[in-house]
């Protein structure tokens, strides 16, 4: 349908501005038989013949050889062209006005006319190469867009599958331990997993959720990561408490927490893991910051990956609007993530 009204769009706006171009010679003319002779012979026929020019290019011409890189053929053809549409436009003029009346000696050389009129017709030439050229371009950056939207897609729904298997794995471990250990808390766990399931398998489905609604999903999935932890390790958060107006993408920040976790624990050091979020100046601002502990050459728990489609996703998201910072500094990882508050 969207196409359908494009193209009907586009007829409309040729339609008129050619219907203005006619127009005008006729509105400017004095009401007499010679003057619309002058009109005819002298307006409506040569912009007839631009317009033939004008639509054989930006239909045919423009198309099948200059956009192919046949500009040799292109410049022949229009060559040709330009000399038939000249041929035209005299057998045309002489019908309304014969060459001795034409020919009384006042008028400019017959060279001169031939070369005005052959520059005049290279104008609608050019014109429909430019427009057929900027539609292309146009074209192209939609369907640029429209294949970063689906790569957007397919990022989230790879993140999907890289964050369930291990996770709830993990998580299904630690309830297990946790049933004879104390068995409330271990209900209360397995609650908390299936809200976990349920909004990483139906509510995440929408280009926007309520950040509200995410921040709970992020609190729910540090609990659950906490689990596996030691008493070495300790983990904080400052989330705000926030109503369903304001809106995010899903799981836009949960790669974050995600590598603190993967990255900033170590079963024989005291290690700290810390997030806070707040709300300022219109924007949403995510700090995150945790223990550094270096991979070693063998450790291929990851590869930044998470952190390199958070990037890509804040590119195709929020372009020139957002800003991502990471660094690591005195032994810890500290990452900043801004981006503007939409309601």
């Amino acid at each position: 349908m969207g196409v359908l009204n494009n193209i009907w769009r586009k007829i409309f706006i040729h339609l008129m501005v050619w219907v203005v171009l006619f127009s005008f010679p006729y509105l400017l003319s004095y009401d007499t038989d010679q003057a619309f002779k002058h009109v005819v012979a002298f307006s409506w026929i040569p912009l007839f013949l631009y317009m033939v020019t004008f639509y054989l290019n930006y239909v045919f011409f423009a198309d099948k050889l200059f956009f192919q890189k046949r500009i040799i053929v292109f410049i022949v053809i229009n060559i040709l062209l330009v000399i038939v549409m000249i041929g035209f436009r005299e057998w045309f003029t002489e019908l309304f006005f014969p060459r001795p009346q034409m020919d009384d000696g006042n008028g400019p050389p017959r060279t001169m006319v031939y070369y005005v009129q052959t520059l005049s017709f290279f104008v609608p030439i050019v014109w429909a190469v430019s427009l057929r050229t900027m539609e292309r371009l146009n074209k192209s950056e939609a369907e640029k867009k429209e294949a970063a939207h689906q790569q957007l897609k397919s990022d989230l729904q790879h993140l999907h599958y890289q964050l369930q298997p291990h996770f709830f794995f993990n998580s299904l471990n630690n309830i297990y331990a946790l049933v004879d250990i104390s068995p409330e808390e271990a209900k209360s766990t397995i609650h908390s997993l299936s809200k976990l399931m349920r909004y990483l398998l139906y509510d995440t489905r929408t280009e926007e959720v309520p950040l509200k609604m995410e921040l709970d999903f992020m609190e729910k999935y540090i609990e659950l990561s906490k689990l596996r932890l030691t008493e070495k390790t300790k983990v904080t958060y400052n989330f705000p408490k926030l109503d369903d107006s304001i809106k995010v993408p899903p799981l836009l920040f949960i790669s974050l927490i995600e590598n603190a976790f993967k990255h900033g624990v170590s079963a024989q050091e005291e290690s700290c893991i810390a997030f806070d979020m707040a709300i300022e100046r219109n924007k949403i601002v995510f700090k995150g910051w945790n223990t550094d502990f270096p991979k070693t050459h063998t450790d291929h728990s990851g590869s930044g990956i998470g952190l390199r489609n958070l990037k890509e996703r804040l590119e195709l998201l929020y372009p020139n609007e957002h800003s991502f910072n990471q660094e690591i500094s005195s032994g810890y990882f500290h990452v900043k993530v801004e981006i503007p508050l939409k309601g």
